[in-house]
């Protein structure tokens, strides 16, 4: 690998991290000068508010639209899908146990509290809400997110059930998505100015107490990470192919996780993940639909920072995150890692989706939060998420080709 190309991937990256640390520091010597260009964040907030809802109606709804079946790959692809969700699960249970052991955010920022953010809704409330809205005009508010996705999805299922006569309406969402992909390219680049104001302002109001906050949640995330990689991975190996497994995965799980730690994409990693594939033995049929797919749906250490970050806003706002809260934030973290990460700028319509069930009357403010602690832990996050789509090929091949796949694979391997 080229060190060009691994700093090319990380330059962008780089460039807004500098932006947050510069503009802390300047909030914390200049507080009234960080006041002033404040502005400046909420004129990327207010532009990334506006561009959310066309961006994710057009993508989901074009994406479901332009599909074509493959029932001859139905049963790879189910056990693929529900054994991404499962792992999210589980990496988020996880981690929220640790943050109840070790919360990012001790004491409440200054002036936040608990009373700002609102009452969660009930049970009953939550599920109407999740797929619906009272109107269409409902839809168009970036508060109304999941219904937004539930309206997408059907709408894109109907364009595709209506054969030729929706062949033009499935063209449109297509084209409209590249557009509003451009869109959002060019709103982007003015991130490093408005996180430069944003965290400048953040500091001049909150004190210190944020960078104490941040260095917690680095100093729980990246161990938990590299940890996950000797624990979990060996014990999907193991129900996948036994102790054989657990030898193969060991013996290749490096190479797939290095690149994807220096290149911080998992579409990247896809054709080191195939490599590795095929010498572990996995069938072709199984690798050629597991890892393009897991590549935008096994996002375990998405569901980590997910959970991450909605402990982190709760503990600024002075919020209690207790064990009953645990059902909903892992349903949230499955859905908005795993679910949303096939979406073009899946992951900032991770963020919308949980300001917008927690945190809705601080969307302003949590908002950059999120996305800033989703900034800070992207490598480790996405060395888990890609080399974990290898892993997870282990599982699916033991449910589609039997439990001996692996020594039955390499015994033919080694004949040839």
């Amino acid at each position: 690998m080229k060190s060009k190309s691994i700093a090319g991937n990380y330059r962008f990256l780089l460039i807004l991290i500098s932006a947050m640390v510069l503009g802390s520091i300047t909030g914390y010597v200049a507080p009234d000068f960080a006041h002033g260009i404040k502005f400046l964040g909420d004129l990327f907030i207010r532009m990334m508010f506006c561009v959310v809802v066309p961006m994710v109606f057009a993508s989901i709804a074009g994406a479901v639209a332009n599909m074509k079946s493959r029932k001859r790959a139905g049963k790879i692809m189910g056990v693929t899908v529900l054994s991404f969700v499962i792992t999210g699960a589980f990496a988020a249970i996880v981690f929220f146990v640790l943050c109840q052991i070790f919360p990012p955010v001790l004491q409440p920022w200054k002036t936040l509290s608990a009373e700002e953010v609102g009452e969660h809704a009930s049970l009953t409330e939550m599920v109407l809400n999740f797929f619906t809205v009272e109107d269409f005009v409902g839809l168009l508010s970036r508060r109304a997110m999941l219904p937004l996705i539930v309206f997408s999805v059907l709408f894109g299922f109907s364009v595709n059930l209506a054969g030729e006569a929706g062949k033009k309406v499935a063209e449109f969402l297509e084209s409209l998505t590249a557009v509003m992909m451009k869109f959002v390219q060019i709103v982007t680049y003015y991130a490093p100015i408005a996180f430069f104001a944003i965290f400048a302002d953040l500091v001049a109001s909150y004190g210190p107490q944020i960078t104490e906050s941040y260095a917690r949640a680095l100093v729980l995330y990246y161990p938990v990470c590299f940890l996950y990689i000797f624990t979990a991975f060996p014990v999907m190996a193991y129900i996948g192919a036994g102790m054989d497994g657990v030898k193969m995965m060991m013996s290749h799980i490096l190479k797939p996780a290095i690149v994807a730690l220096g290149t911080c994409s998992s579409v990247a990693t896809i054709p080191t993940n195939m490599e590795v594939a095929e010498e572990s033995g996995i069938s072709k049929d199984v690798s050629d639909i597991v890892l393009p797919l897991g590549a935008t749906m096994h996002m375990d250490g998405s569901c980590f920072s997910c959970v991450l970050k909605i402990c982190f806003v709760m503990g600024a706002l002075g919020t209690p995150v207790s064990f009953a809260q645990l059902p909903v934030i892992v349903l949230v973290a499955v859905f908005s890692s795993v679910g949303m990460s096939g979406v073009p700028g899946g992951g900032y319509i991770g963020e919308y989706i949980i300001a917008s069930i927690f945190f809705p009357n601080q969307m302003e403010v949590a908002f950059p939060i999120l996305v800033a602690i989703g900034n800070l832990v992207d490598p480790p996050a996405t060395m888990i998420n890609s080399a974990g789509d290898y892993v997870v090929s282990f599982i699916v091949s033991r449910f589609v080709d039997g439990k001996d796949w692996m020594k039955n694979a390499l015994a033919k391997k080694a004949k040839a």
